[in-house]
């Protein structure tokens, strides 16, 4: 490819709305732009990139027998009702009706599309295991786009599904689908950690989640450097001190608190308490089987709450903090006076029902402060065994850096930013049993086909890989994304032996084999070396005044590492180059 005929529209200057490194250096290489909040248009630069990304997914889910499919973007609402996600999944997803006024949606993810068709066609467990897969474009209703391409309206997707007859089937397909992940973004030149994750609108019985450490990322992630535990925050538990209560009173005992809004306002409340002594009461309304649930979460008075766990620990398809008005008249009380004494009777009364979930940093706690859901007072002396009727314990509270490992004896955790590039997922029968996909045994017992969902953004890795490899002047793009192999560029095109030299070594490495750009423009030679580190491509083959000696210089763009080579020689040279490694 000719530079002067390529489209590389390069900006000299960071865009004003670019904010995390990779959005600006997608933006200034001219790998895309954007058409509207959370849209992109991929440039040629960008979709070669992409190519070679989807590429290396083609071949590693081929690895471990994958097949192929192109699947819908547009879906029934049948199908979606079917699994139960329909009313499930909220306003993130695209829906529409058609012309005769039937629902209709676009295709967040595909579990629901391949369970149909594995219903239709699989019967029997001589069939299994299959592995299927697309790459193919998806739709989300985002909220807040943002991040260039880290958080989308519309992206790609390598969406995997493995089909077993049982859960051991289940666990190999996970595991060769794990490894494949491995695979790929090694290939791809991401330095990444996998993570336990929450399974979220997914569902299922396990998942991992790959993630990229970097500043730009949304997630956060706990780990242990010395036993390598590693949870996203949603996930993340740590090993708490114990802490020896005082026996208090018989009963709770109340007292008055004007004034006092907060858990720091009690701790320096004349008769107060620490916070680690408090018990924090928060009121939320959650969906469960379709149905709104009030719900009373208490923590401790020094943890915070982490609102993916309450959901999980719940089964809730949505949650969200009650209103004022919903506190005053479930309790009684404004938020700040709340508590689980005598909560559970107070709505039996009023013929409603209350689920009280609590944090397992407050089992067994005793002598404990709380509100007396009573304005301006509070009560002491609460044991959460005696005086509150926990329908359900859970792990809710959000871990932070220095606390102690869960799975080690002397590890400490760092909590650190990370974006998510891959998520796979046990889904086990969730869709199967919904949907109606069954398979027969060898004993010839009909059974739900155990399933998984292996996901993995195309836009993820592009983003993921310029936050990792990149520099002031630009992208360092590894070697198997690189849009190009080598950039030859010749210094002065109006001189003829620089520009026949040029030519020449550019058509040699073409029939070599590899992705050549050749820059033939006529700029000055530092406008040609500036865009070139700007777009990122390993390797630069400056023909200029050496060539009179049969010399050209060799850039490394990752080391920033000048050569001379000889031109007979340079063309071996940068086969061994760009293949090694891939």
């Amino acid at each position: 490819m000719r530079w002067s005929q390529f489209f590389v529209p390069t900006l000299r200057e960071d865009p004003a709305d670019a904010e995390v490194v990779s959005h600006k250096l997608l933006l200034r290489a001219g790998v895309i732009r954007q058409l509207g909040a959370g849209i992109y248009s991929y440039l040629p630069i960008g979709q070669r990139v992409a190519l070679r990304i989807m590429r290396i997914l083609r071949e590693e889910m081929n690895r471990i027998g994958g097949q192929e499919f192109y699947l819908p973007a547009l879906h029934p609402a049948e199908v979606w009702k079917e699994s139960g996600r329909w009313d499930a999944i909220g306003d993130e997803m695209f829906r529409l009706k058609d012309r005769k006024d039937a629902d209709m949606c676009l295709g967040m993810t595909h579990e629901e599309v391949f369970t149909t068709i594995a219903r239709n066609e699989l019967r029997s467990y001589k069939q299994l295991p299959q592995v299927w897969y697309q790459i193919q474009i998806k739709f989300r209703d985002e909220a807040r786009p943002k991040s260039g391409l880290m958080r989308l309206r519309t992206f790609i997707m390598k969406d995997a599904y493995s089909f077993d007859v049982d859960e051991e089937g289940l666990d190999r397909s996970f595991e060769d689908q794990r490894d494949a992940y491995k695979r790929i973004f090694t290939r791809a030149g991401i330095e990444f950690t996998i993570v336990e994750a929450s399974s979220g609108a997914m569902g299922g019985t396990a998942s991992n989640e790959f993630v990229a450490r970097t500043d730009a990322g949304e997630d956060l992630i706990a780990t242990c450097e010395n036993c390598g535990y590693a949870a996203n925050l949603e996930k993340a538990t740590s090993r708490l001190a114990g802490i020896t209560d005082s026996a208090g009173p018989n009963a709770p005992e109340e007292f008055p608190t004007p004034g006092v809004r907060t858990i720091e306002d009690l701790t320096t409340f004349p008769g107060g308490a620490a916070a680690e002594n408090q018990i924090k009461s928060l009121v939320y309304v959650a969906t469960i089987n379709n149905e709104p649930a009030a719900t009373l979460v208490l923590m401790r008075g020094d943890h915070q709450l982490h609102e993916t766990k309450l959901g999980d620990a719940l089964g809730a398809t949505f949650i969200r903090p009650a209103q004022a008005e919903e506190i005053r008249e479930l309790l009684g009380a404004s938020a700040g006076s709340l508590g689980g004494v005598g909560a559970k009777e107070r709505l039996r009364a009023a013929n409603r029902e209350l689920v009280i979930i609590a944090d397992e940093g407050l089992r067994g706690r005793r002598n404990m402060t709380t509100g007396a859901n009573k304005d301006d007072h509070h009560l002491r002396g609460v044991d959460i065994t005696r005086d509150i009727p926990v329908d359900r314990w859970a792990d809710l509270r959000t871990i932070a850096s220095g606390e102690a490992c869960p799975r080690c004896e002397t590890g400490v955790l760092e909590v650190y930013k990370a974006m998510e590039i891959g998520h796979i997922f046990k889904l086990g029968t969730k869709y199967s049993k919904s949907m109606g996909a069954t398979v027969l045994t060898p004993e010839g017992k009909e059974v739900p086909i155990v399933m998984g969902s292996y996901g993995i953004g195309v836009e993820r890795i592009m983003t993921a890989a310029i936050e990792q490899n990149h520099d002031q002047d630009g992208i360092i793009w590894p070697k198997a994304l690189s849009p190009f192999d080598v950039v030859v560029t010749i210094t002065n095109m109006k001189q003829d032996t620089l520009r026949e030299a040029g030519e020449g070594l550019y058509r040699n490495l073409q029939s070599a084999g590899l992705e050549v750009l050749l820059d033939d423009r006529d700029e000055r030679a530092g406008v040609k070396f500036k865009d070139a580190d700007l777009i990122g491509i390993p390797y630069r083959i400056t023909v200029g005044k050496k060539i009179a000696d049969g010399l050209v210089e060799l850039f490394e763009r990752r080391a920033k590492t000048t050569e001379d080579v000889q031109l007979s020689e340079v063309v071996s040279r940068l086969q061994k180059l760009a293949l090694a490694g891939l």
